[in-house]
């Protein structure tokens, strides 16, 4: 399981032109099920994404976590974030969960998100989906469990 974090003062996701999630500020979350994983590692991970301390305290340290903030996440399945770039030049994706597991565990892990009292926007499991990102910091964090 392996999970991309980056901190956003905006962010919209539309499909086929309509958009379908936005917030205002938080964190863009992409998330990938490899297989195997468990929802333990998703608890894990959904626990630890909404508690890490990546937005600035008013003395300009990295001090507060998205519940402090009071902000809210965009969670985006992403299978490519399995890729197997070992060998030649396209990507493999053996290691990514099988999509209807994938799912599962995908919407397991919003909902583990939303316990914590965090608004959750979810993407468009499978879909062509187009993000339109305003990065703040920048800041990224690579998560993996």
């Amino acid at each position: 399981m392996k999970a991309v974090i980056q901190r956003v003062k905006h962010t919209k996701l539309t499909v086929n032109g309509a958009i379908i999630s936005e917030i205002a500020g938080g964190l863009v979350v992409y998330f990938g099920v490899a297989v195997g994983d468990t929802p333990d590692k998703a608890e894990y991970m959904a626990k630890k994404i909404v508690n890490m301390r990546i937005f600035e305290d008013e003395a300009g340290k990295m001090n507060l976590s998205v519940i402090d903030k009071g902000l809210e996440i965009l969670s985006v399945s992403q299978f490519t974030l399995l890729a197997d770039t070992s060998h030649g030049n396209r990507p493999g994706f053996t290691f990514a969960e099988k999509p209807e597991k994938a799912n599962e565990t995908y919407e397991f892990f919003c909902e583990r998100l939303a316990s914590y009292g965090v608004t959750v926007k979810r993407g468009v499991f499978g879909a062509d989906m187009k993000i339109e990102q305003y990065n703040d910091g920048p800041v990224t964090i690579i998560l993996e469990a």
